[in-house]
């Protein structure tokens, strides 16, 4: 299906881009290029690259997704290694924690991907705001190190589906507002679940996070976003395990609204068990509002 998020092939202004965190289930072998291919096939335009492990690849497979991207109109983001925590409790770990999401940034940028998104870091039972500058801290020294090698990527702090990890709406966003070269990857899921109480859940409090964006971040805050979407089974704590949209409590088809409402503009990718299908659902919804 191809709409107005289309915007290469109709000529008409992009709003927001749907895609997939990861390969598509059905693309037909392994690797990225294929993954993308697959995207372009589906007519959705947006891939997440799930270097979730390790980033293990060389300049010259970089250079050929970079490419393929490129022809194929496939927006790239990468998703670094789990194990980043820029609140590492030992010099030893936060050095690896360092150059993990470094190597996900360098090796991201010459594949073609602007925006590096990352899990922060836990508490460890230690005070928000202590841990909160600790983090941008880390922050500031890692894109500074990136600009002086040329490295021109946005890293994305990703909310988080559990109270006991960094990484709140306001987190996230506040960073955005003091580091330069950093901007929120806002998990939708994760936020509803983050409560434990199934609130953050309707489109009173979607407008209400766009509204805190635009307060916060402006109006190109508002037109720069990259959110991650799936249904999600949560329980007083927070996420346990991602579900298809249809089979979750999810109100997903009001969050779409409230984009459109707010005319917001970026990219949605999907990481539900039955990823692109779910990704083909939202992106027929969200086309429905347009016309």
């Amino acid at each position: 299906m191809l709409c107005i998020t289309d915007h290469s092939r109709q000529g008409k202004t992009l709003r927001l881009r749907f895609g997939t965190i990861g390969a598509p289930i059905q693309t037909p072998k392994s690797g990225t290029p294929a993954a993308i291919a697959c995207i372009r096939e589906l007519s959705l335009n947006a891939l997440e690259i799930a270097w979730v492990r390790s980033v293990r690849i060389k300049d010259d497979a970089c250079l050929a997704i970079k490419n393929i991207a490129q022809e194929c109109d496939v927006k790239l983001s990468v998703h670094a290694p789990y194990y980043i925590n820029l609140n590492s409790q030992t010099s030893e770990l936060m050095a690896k924690s360092d150059e993990r999401l470094l190597a996900a940034a360098r090796k991201g940028y010459l594949a073609g991907a602007g925006d590096i998104i990352f899990h922060p870091g836990s508490y460890h039972g230690q005070p928000p705001r202590q841990v909160y500058e600790r983090i941008r801290q880390k922050l500031q020294d890692i894109q500074e190190i990136l600009r002086a090698e040329g490295v021109d990527v946005t890293l994305r702090p990703e909310t988080m589906g559990k109270s006991a990890l960094f990484g709140s709406l306001e987190e996230v966003i506040r960073l955005a507002r003091e580091v330069v070269g950093v901007a929120p990857c806002i998990d939708v899921a994760h936020l509803h679940a983050r409560t434990g109480d199934g609130s953050f859940n309707s489109y009173r409090e979607f407008a209400d996070m766009f509204e805190l964006v635009h307060k916060e971040l402006g109006e190109l805050g508002l037109r720069n976003l990259h959110f991650h979407c799936s249904g999600i089974e949560y329980g007083s704590r927070g996420e346990l395990n991602h579900l298809p949209l249809e089979e979750s409590d999810l109100e997903w088809r009001a969050f779409l609204q409230a984009c459109h409402d707010f005319d917001v503009r970026g990219t949605i990718v999907f990481e539900s068990p039955n990823i692109e299908k779910d990704a083909l659902l939202a992106q027929a919804a969200y086309c429905e509002l347009l016309n």
